[in-house]
C-alpha cells in the first residue's frame, strides 16, 4: 500500500502483482496518479472497482458489499457438492475434532488443498473462521473425520455462496472490539481458543480465531491472554488508521464477558492469582493504564466474538451474523444480484453475469464513491 498526500488530500494505491486499486476523495487526484503510472507502465483503466483477486465488490450510496461468490461456487463445484444438501451451520457444535480419531487419509493432498482454499475464503466469511482454524490443525496427518468436517463446511457454503461483508457509508469512525476465549477447548493439548473481532463504527474490519500457545490454568487466564492478542491488533489498527488520516478516538472500547479478566487488567497489584502469567501478557494492563483501551463487561449472550471460539447452533450463528452485518446480497429475499435495496449498481445483466463468472480481466480499479 502506497499513500500520497498533496495539499492535505490523500490518494491510496493498493498493489498486488499487476492489479492496482486507486482511491481518494477527488477524481482529479486519481487521474494524476494514473497519468504518472502511464509514463512508465502499460496499464488498462477498468473503471470503478467490481472484481479484485476473487473479491466481488458492489456499492452505492448506502455502502459497499464484498463477497467471494464466484470463488465459493468454483470450490463447491470442484468438490462435487453442487447437488448436495446444504447445512445450516459450518461445524457440529456437539463434536470436537481430535488428532487421533479416524483413519489416516491415503492422499492427504486433497485435504490440504481444500483447507487452503477454505482459508482464503475467510477473507470475507467470518462465519467459517473458527471451523477453518480447527481444520488447519490437522494438515500434517489428516484423517477421514477431518475431511468429513471440511466437507460439512462446503455444504454450509452451498446454502449462501454469495454471503459477505457489508460496510455502511453512513457509519461513524469509532473503533471498538470484542474479545473472548474458550478455556481448554482443545481435547488433545487442553489449550484454549482465543477469538476477537474489531469494528470501525458498525463495520467489521478484522477478526481472528487462534489456539493459544500455552495451557491456561483458569478461564480468567485464558480470557486475559485473549485480551493481550486483541490489544496488539488494536495498536496496529490505530497506526494504520492514522496513516489513512482517520482520527481514532481513545480509549478504544473493548468488550469482554469475564469480570475476573477485567479486574486483573485494571488491578495493578501483582498477586498470587497472576504470578504464573508471563510478563508479556500484562501488555493489557499497560494499555489500560496508558488510556489506549477501556475494558467493558458484556453479557455472554451479547458477546460477538463468541463466533470465533466455538461451534454454534444455527440460531445463535444467524443472530451473531446479523450483529456483525454479514449478509447475502444474492439471496432471493434480498432481491437478488441486481435488486438489493439499491445496493448493487451493475450496468447490465450481461455485466452481472461476467462478474459472476469472473471473465473480466482486472488490472486497475478505482473506488470513486468511498469518500462521499
Amino acid at each position: 500500500m502506497f499513500i500520497r498526500r498533496v495539499q492535505g488530500r490523500i490518494v491510496i494505491v493498493l498493489v498486488y502483482v499487476d492489479d492496482i486499486i486507486l482511491t481518494g476523495p477527488r477524481l482529479g487526484d486519481l487521474e494524476s496518479v494514473k497519468g504518472f503510472l502511464k509514463r512508465d507502465f502499460k496499464i488498462k483503466d477498468l473503471g470503478s472497482l467490481k472484481y479484485f483477486l476473487g473479491l466481488e465488490v458492489t456499492r452505492n450510496r448506502s455502502g459497499i458489499s464484498v463477497s467471494q461468490r464466484k470463488y465459493c461456487m468454483d470450490l463447491i463445484a470442484e468438490t462435487g457438492y453442487l447437488d448436495a444438501k446444504s447445512c445450516k451451520s459450518p461445524i457440529d457444535c456437539k463434536v470436537k475434532l481430535s488428532a487421533g480419531e479416524g483413519k489416516l487419509l491415503e492422499n492427504p493432498g486433497i485435504y490440504k488443498r481444500l483447507v487452503g482454499r477454505l482459508h482464503y475464503l475467510t477473507v470475507t466469511r467470518p462465519d467459517i473462521a473458527f471451523p477453518v482454524q480447527q481444520l488447519c490443525q490437522y494438515e500434517r496427518e489428516p484423517r477421514d473425520t477431518h475431511l468429513q468436517a471440511a466437507y460439512r463446511v462446503i455444504r454450509y457454503l452451498k446454502g449462501a455462496p454469495g454471503q459477505g461483508l457489508h460496510f455502511k457509508a453512513n457509519s461513524d469512525l469509532v473503533l471498538k472490539a470484542y474479545s473472548d476465549a474458550d478455556w481448554a477447548a482443545c481435547p488433545d493439548t487442553r489449550r484454549s481458543i482465543s477469538g476477537y473481532c474489531t469494528f470501525l463504527g458498525s463495520s467489521l474490519i478484522t477478526w481472528k480465531a487462534k489456539k493459544q500457545t500455552t495451557v491456561s490454568r483458569s478461564s480468567s487466564e485464558a480470557e486475559y491472554r485473549a485480551l493481550a492478542h486483541l490489544i496488539c491488533e488494536i495498536q496496529w489498527l490505530k497506526g494504520l488508521l492514522v496513516e489513512l488520516d482517520v482520527k481514532v478516538q481513545t480509549p478504544v472500547l473493548v468488550y469482554c464477558d469475564n469480570m475476573s479478566a477485567i479486574q486483573i487488567a485494571e488491578n495493578p497489584v501483582y498477586h498470587e492469582r497472576t504470578k504464573h502469567v508471563e510478563i508479556y501478557v500484562h501488555v493489557t494492563r499497560e494499555r489500560v493504564k496508558s488510556g489506549l483501551i477501556n475494558l467493558k463487561f458484556v453479557r455472554s449472550e451479547e458477546q460477538l466474538a463468541d463466533l470465533f471460539t466455538k461451534g454454534l447452533s444455527r440460531f445463535r450463528l444467524n443472530y451473531l451474523l446479523d450483529k456483525l452485518d454479514v449478509l447475502n446480497v444474492y439471496a432471493p429475499t434480498c432481491g437478488g444480484v441486481t435488486r438489493f435495496k439499491g445496493l448493487i449498481d451493475l450496468n447490465s445483466e450481461e455485466e452481472a453475469a461476467q462478474i459472476s463468472k469472473g471473465k473480466q480481466k482486472m488490472e486497475v480499479h478505482m473506488i470513486e464513491e468511498l469518500w462521499s
